[in-house]
């Protein structure tokens, strides 16, 4: 087994954080970024939420109106989601951690992980240094913080750098992993949310030490042969994946909440409209052209259709609205029983003007 070190880097409760920078007398405040709908003025979900707002349980995914209640007699402060700020201060971050990197992966607007095998010569000490400075450059530069994991492994540094949050630094060197993990709780292996720990602990599962003894033919049984070689490995402190850069997008999507639910033709193609012109701007700033164009239409009992076609020319915004609508229609047509709550629409079979097509697929449901 090759030796290697990976650092997971979180940046802390990214959105929040970002606007503490920009409006420094938020810092002692709940602060609480949200999704709106634009249903209500409370409809939507909670995006993330700074660590004074937390101790009062307001998490992510929970709706507006539920953080709200939490926060009734709390000053607190509510503010919309602004990706085009966050964006601007990840793309600086993004190219700190590339230069502290042999190889870099950026897993989402706030996390990454860095390959440092050769720029540490594979000492655990001189990662620690690395990481130090990537985190005082970091704070420096951007005055954000961040937690970071550094283990022999991708999934080894996630799980560390979720243990000192906020502003933490967690090493487990390979001697160590096997007590590092066995008495977590099973669900801190990336992958394993409420209904999988829910079925572990069904068959006895609970911790990490308990999934690292099971059977494997018996997760098999419960997930599936490629989940249950996963958790198994992952349990053990195994994990062969590469740190991979990922140069090219495979889709550009936009998806958005309807006013209200309806079968109305007009009113689901006048913010499809919308949705498709905000779509076509971004894939045209990117400097893409494409060819695949998706819809997809999220019921009121949140089941979702989609539907999608390939054309045989570069598409213009015009051609994208049209195609769009079309496919659109023929859901709603499909299901005369159902109103629309969510539209989205996505192009693939993208390729950069000037190079190579990418790898296409559609977004999930």
């Amino acid at each position: 087994m090759v030796s290697r070190i990976i650092t997971h880097l979180d940046l802390d409760y990214f959105y929040a954080q970002c606007e503490e920078i920009r409006i420094p007398s938020l810092k002692d405040k709940p602060v609480v970024v949200c999704m709106y709908s634009g249903r209500t003025p409370d409809s939507g979900a909670v995006s993330t939420a700074n660590y004074v707002a937390r101790r009062y349980g307001v998490k992510s995914g929970i709706p507006i109106a539920f953080a709200k209640r939490m926060l009734k007699d709390v000053d607190a402060v509510f503010l919309p989601v602004d990706d085009q700020y966050y964006q601007e201060v990840s793309s600086r971050i993004m190219s700190i951690l590339k230069s502290n990197a042999d190889k870099f992966e950026q897993e989402s607007i706030d996390e990454a992980y860095l390959d440092v095998t050769h720029k540490t010569q594979d000492n655990y000490g001189k990662a620690r240094e690395v990481a130090s400075k990537i985190k005082d450059e970091i704070l420096r530069n951007e005055k954000l913080t961040c937690s970071i994991g550094i283990g022999p492994n991708k999934v080894l540094a996630k799980i560390a750098s979720d243990m000192q949050k906020p502003n933490g630094l967690t090493i487990v060197p390979p001697p160590e992993v096997p007590g590092f993990l066995s008495s977590l709780d099973a669900d801190k292996i990336p992958g394993i949310g409420k209904k999988t720990a829910k079925a572990l602990s069904d068959i006895g599962v609970k911790t990490i030490d308990d999934l690292a003894k099971t059977d494997v033919e018996k997760l098999v049984k419960l997930f599936g042969k490629k989940l249950a070689y996963y958790f198994h490995d992952a349990a053990n402190g195994i994990d062969q994946e590469s740190v991979e850069e990922k140069n090219e997008p495979e889709q550009f999507s936009r998806i958005l909440t309807l006013k209200e639910n309806t079968r109305s033709k007009d009113a689901i193609a006048k913010d499809l409209d919308k949705a498709c012109e905000d779509l076509y701007q971004k894939v045209s700033s990117e400097e893409y052209s494409f060819r695949n164009i998706g819809v997809i239409a999220i019921m009121e009992d949140l089941t979702p259709h989609t539907r999608s076609e390939t054309l045989e020319h570069d598409v213009d915004a015009e051609a994208l609205k049209n195609s769009a609508r079309s496919l659109m229609e023929k859901i709603v047509e499909e299901y005369p029983e159902s109103k629309v709550r969510r539209i989205g629409v996505k192009v693939a079979d993208l390729v950069k003007k000037g190079g190579q097509k990418t790898l296409t697929d559609y977004f999930a449901a």
